[in-house]
């Protein structure tokens, strides 16, 4: 997935942007933009990666990002999967969208704050996702005022909610560059293509055409993690999605998720999910809600 700037489409008329994605696919790479993002997902099975966070996706996942935040909804391509299929709710607004003075403004304190605690992303639980689905399911039939009206509703409630999550590491600082981007891409692109096999930082290494030492300092600054965190996030995220349903035993998931033994997949399956892998599986079997 290669990082890039992107520029969200501009409807004349319309002072933020405002999609269903439907398809096989989200069609997107890993990028950042100026704008605020606001993410309902209706169906969908794959991971979503915000700053160093890498979680698997379900059918209600609410987040908010924030501004410059480097983020991608990938849909998970397992075969004679039923849920391959997106279908989702896409929010974009500049913090100016109403003009520069009004963040300024006292009423719009709260909302100024949660767009700065949105620069880790934020994931939206509880009573909160209800509503704020709710009621993102009818702004892409709105018009004019009312619009405009409708998303202030929801910055309010996300604004005075408790129930916001932050996503990303409180020391994530990804040093984003345009200038390196096609580097990042190639590293990024072989990385998500080659995580469930043999993958190494040599390997990666010599993608980037960086020494071992360089390459691990360069992708620490840009990602937020040491490589070999991203790639056991990654291996993990798909572990989690084979669980949730397919009928394997646990040490073939391990091996079909890139582990080579048992004990190793069991140790950062319970660091990453603080669950162990049957324990895991018996949540989503008895429908326990909430985020795991």
């Amino acid at each position: 997935m290669k990082l890039a700037f992107e520029r969200t489409p501009q409807s004349l008329g319309n002072s933020f942007h405002c999609e269903i994605v439907k398809g096989s696919s989200y069609n997107a790479t890993w990028h950042f933009h100026p704008e605020a993002q606001l993410t309902l997902v209706l169906k969908s099975s794959g991971y979503r990666l915000v700053g160093d966070n890498i979680s698997p996706l379900r059918p209600g996942d609410l987040v908010l990002v924030g501004s410059g935040v480097p983020h991608v909804w990938h849909q998970d391509e397992i075969s004679d999967n039923p849920q391959a299929v997106v279908h989702a709710i896409v929010v974009r607004f500049l913090e100016t969208f109403l003009g520069r003075e009004f963040l300024e403004i006292p009423e719009a304190t709260a909302v100024r704050n949660l767009l700065k605690r949105a620069k880790r992303g934020l994931h939206i639980t509880g009573q909160t996702r209800k509503t704020v689905a709710d009621k993102l399911q009818e702004l892409p039939n709105a018009k004019g005022l009312e619009r405009v009206a409708k998303l202030l509703a929801i910055l309010d409630i996300l604004a005075n909610s408790h129930e916001l999550e932050p996503i990303a590491s409180p020391l994530f600082q990804p040093v984003l560059s345009n200038d390196d981007k096609n580097r990042l891409g190639r590293v990024m692109d072989y990385i998500h293509s080659n995580f469930c096999g043999e993958i190494n930082r040599n390997m990666v290494a010599e993608v980037a055409h960086l020494s071992i030492g360089a390459f691990s300092r360069y992708f620490k600054l840009r990602t937020g993690k040491t490589f070999p965190q991203y790639v056991n996030e990654l291996r993990i995220g798909r572990a989690c999605l084979l669980l949730a349903r397919e009928n394997l035993k646990v040490t073939d998931i391990a091996f079909e998720s890139g582990f080579d033994n048992l004990a190793n997949f069991n140790r950062c399956f319970r660091r990453i999910t603080k669950l162990t892998p049957r324990s895991y599986q018996r949540r989503l079997q008895e429908g326990a809600g909430g985020t795991i």
